[in-house]
């Protein structure tokens, strides 16, 4: 009784704090990502780790140099976006009243011509629908400040990290035990947002290109929404597919377009959502579907859109920990696809 008094309350409490929770999550996934590219470039700068003072100030050099080509890296990202996707989103939201009568067009089509009965006065309005995600994107767009404010003390604050870790344990088998938990968080949490993040990329641009080549328009708006929802299991990909054949559905003058829209997104969808993510993360995410989509929809409903794309992320994160405590294991088994779970930090 004690422990569903206490779930209960732990989620009511992420419930009320969503507003602050949401913005520090988002901060420590950018700040974690730009982490991981700074390690990236580490790897590829021609650095060996020494301790003589001379390879010291090497070190910090090409630390520094790492941070610079991580900021660029992202600022680039961004540059992209806001010259290239973004005005091809106001161009498509500016033609929604057109494409819902286009839409409303097509269901008296479809009523005349195949005698599938629709009222076409319940379809759903896409100009209502467009509006309230832009009102959701506007909101996380006003929590943008305290999520840098979050970034910046986080980096400010990273290298007292493993003093301040190292404080927390009085006895060194906890310490241990501990350090091991984070460092294979670390290690899979690294390798699924490589290994998501590249797969994603390939199929956006792929995406892209097949798109442009059967004459769709805004392929780098359906592009770019592949990329993104990507990162959302099941879902994403239902509605990363779904977008542009509908949309080529309304506006294509015959079934041509939108048969090979469905054909080649749902193809690349298959190939690297399917077969290519498993294959490349392996124990990463050897996670039941049914888990997955039950988290799915809990932090869908507890933190909306922000809680379905990190998700994945946070249940790995259970999966890992689970899986480190005799008492927990049970549930990390649950939690995977076939009861393969990682190896238990044994104490010593």
């Amino acid at each position: 009784m004690n422990g569903i008094i206490i779930f209960t309350a732990l989620i009511f409490l992420l419930w009320l704090g969503r507003s602050i929770l949401i913005p520090l999550l988002i901060a420590t996934f950018l700040w974690y990502l730009m982490n991981a590219i700074s390690d990236y470039y580490r790897k590829v700068l021609p650095y060996r780790d020494s301790s003589d003072t001379e390879h010291k100030l090497l070190h910090k050099s090409f630390n520094l140099l790492a941070h610079i080509a991580t900021l660029f890296t992202i600022l680039g990202i961004i540059y992209l976006f806001i010259t290239q996707i973004r005005p091809m989103f106001s161009e498509l939201f500016a033609m929604l009243p057109a494409l819902q009568t286009k839409m409303v067009d097509f269901g008296t089509y479809l009523s005349n011509s195949i005698g599938i009965k629709i009222n076409t006065s319940s379809l759903p309005n896409i100009t209502d629908i467009a509006s309230n995600i832009g009102a959701s994107v506007a909101t996380i767009a006003t929590s943008m400040g305290m999520v840098f404010v979050y970034m910046i003390f986080m980096f400010i604050e990273q290298s007292t990290f493993n003093s301040k870790f190292s404080a927390l344990f009085t006895s060194k088998r906890q310490s241990k035990k501990s350090r091991y938990i984070l460092d294979s968080i670390d290690y899979n949490m690294k390798r699924y947002l490589f290994v998501k993040t590249t797969i994603s990329g390939i199929t956006g641009i792929l995406s892209f290109i097949w798109l442009q080549l059967i004459g769709v328009e805004f392929a780098g708006v359906w592009a770019f929404i592949v990329f993104v929802t990507s990162y959302i299991p099941t879902i994403g990909a239902i509605v990363a597919c779904s977008l542009p054949i509908l949309y080529t559905l309304v506006t294509a003058p015959s079934l041509q377009q939108p048969l090979l829209t469905a054909i080649g997104l749902i193809a690349l969808q298959v190939i690297f959502g399917n077969i290519l993510e498993p294959k490349f993360t392996g124990k990463t995410l050897n996670l039941s579907t049914l888990a997955i989509l039950i988290n799915l929809v809990f932090w869908g409903t507890l933190w909306g859109v922000a809680g379905m794309f990190f998700s994945v992320p946070m249940l790995v994160g259970i999966f890992v920990i689970c899986a480190q405590f005799d008492s927990t294991r049970p549930i990390a088994v649950l939690l995977s696809a076939d009861g393969n779970i990682p190896d238990k930090k044994e104490e010593e």
